[in-house]
């Protein structure tokens, strides 16, 4: 280890480099949802999803202030998480971008918490609402797991703003045509 100081930064990383270097991160696609007081469905596409403990067993997401639906994500109890298969982008897509109703003629329903979930998906995963922090321009939802199922499947993979999928050694990512990645993601 080197005694020498820390050097200064010539200039502060702009929105723009911080948002590239973090598209070099490929995550999974999930949908986090809510159902408010009035029983209306809420959801939005994630990729800022991870497990946080096994003991408890805590997730958390991040929801950008800019997202017109984080007033009932920070007034639940409860929220669903949905991890995407590979076949799932149209749902994805839908649910990045905004809409009045991304719920209108779909095939949803109301997890063990009431919690709005998808069928057809690698995962649900269904939390009690345990803490919410500020962190910049985003809040931090930390979720107790109170409900998780899992199926077999390929998942839905983001990776520099293109939507991948496994190759099927199952080691390597392509990025089909019919898979670019949604014009502008909702956080």
């Amino acid at each position: 280890m080197s005694s020498d100081p820390m050097p200064e930064p010539e200039s502060p990383v702009t929105s723009e480099e911080f948002r590239r270097a973090c598209g070099r991160f490929a995550t999974g696609v999930a949908i986090a949802a809510v159902m408010d007081e009035d029983g209306t469905p809420h959801g939005l596409t994630v990729n800022s999803f991870t497990s946080v403990s096994l003991c408890p067993p805590l997730i958390l997401i991040c929801v950008a202030h800019t997202v017109r639906m984080i007033e009932p994500f920070r007034r639940c109890k409860y929220f669903g998480i949905t991890v995407l298969a590979e076949d799932q982008k149209a749902l994805s897509d839908r649910f990045a971008r905004p809409a009045e109703d991304r719920f209108e003629s779909l095939d949803w329903s109301r997890g063990q918490t009431g919690a709005p979930v998808f069928a057809g998906a690698l995962a649900i995963i269904e939390c009690a609402l345990r803490d919410r922090l500020t962190a910049g321009d985003h809040d931090i939802f930390v979720g107790e797991v109170v409900s998780a199922h899992w199926h077999h499947g390929e998942p839905l993979i983001y990776f520099g703003s293109q939507y991948r999928v496994l190759e099927p050694d199952g080691l390597s990512t392509r990025a089909p045509s019919s898979l670019s990645g949604p014009e502008k993601a909702a956080e």
